[in-house]
């Protein structure tokens, strides 16, 4: 029923724990892993799992996209390899998709000390970054604990449950985009195709992130690129969030 794509870039211990964690989920019928580096990497001998080497390594989107091309499953999950489940949090992420006519569902997401971290939220604008920037809101997506379904204007890539169908007709992640802002702009062509995105909070999974735009140059200019390349395609253009009162897509499929 589901096809998770996990990409391995130099984090094999990360996947070989998380690999059997998944195996273990009923509704997991396809395991499609990536080796982007060359790496030891021990998986378990089971015919749920695929392993695609790369000559060469790609980004986060093309490394997605070509996993997909080998997804025979009417679910695909992208699944950052540093993500811990919390029991199967599947059967709400599906449960979720049906009850918001979505096409796109991702889970609550802590950091290991229980934090919810800022993995829905509102679309960047340079008003929105500049008011960060100065120490101002971070853009984050507000809900309360009351709320099973929240309709946030993006979710971020490390957990995200497609329809298969959908993602196809997306065109998958943008490629453009090396490593960052690919989750940002699928769920703003999401939402301007009149779709709808749903975020379950009953499904949790614990992220340990590593924040490398923080700390090292490359990593922060792919992140302003990828910013360009978003606000030049996007800002303007984009419908008005549940939250500000628009219709936050119709639930097509």
């Amino acid at each position: 029923m589901i096809a998770v794509s996990i990409v391995s870039h130099g984090h094999a211990p990360l996947v070989q724990d998380l690999v059997p964690a998944l195996l273990a989920c009923p509704d997991v019928a396809q395991i499609l892993v990536t080796r982007n580096l060359p790496e030891p990497l021990e998986l378990p001998r089971d015919e749920r799992i695929t392993l695609i080497d790369n000559p060469e390594p790609r980004g986060f989107g093309s490394n997605h996209n070509q996993a997909f091309r080998q997804c025979t499953q009417p679910l695909f999950c992208p699944l950052n390899p540093d993500i811990q489940l919390q029991g199967n949090p599947f059967p709400l992420l599906m449960a979720g998709l049906e009850q918001a006519g979505a096409v796109l569902a991702a889970p609550l997401v802590l950091n290991p000390r229980g934090q919810a971290e800022d993995s829905m939220r509102h679309f960047p604008t340079p008003f929105s970054l500049l008011r960060k920037a100065l120490g101002g809101d971070d853009g984050r997506f507000h809900s309360s604990p009351a709320q099973a379904l929240v309709y946030p204007d993006w979710v971020a890539g490390m957990c995200m449950l497609f329809r298969s169908e959908a993602y196809a007709r997306l065109g998958g992640f943008d490629e453009a985009y090396f490593l960052y802002y690919e989750d940002v702009d699928i769920c703003a062509r999401i939402r301007r195709q009149g779709l709808a995105l749903v975020g379950v909070t009953g499904a949790v999974v614990i992220h340990d992130a590593r924040r490398d735009s923080h700390r090292q140059w490359r990593y922060l200019r792919w992140h302003l690129a990828s910013l360009a390349r978003y606000l030049c395609r996007h800002w303007g253009r984009l419908p008005r969030s549940r939250a500000d009162g628009g219709e936050g897509g119709s639930g097509q499929r």
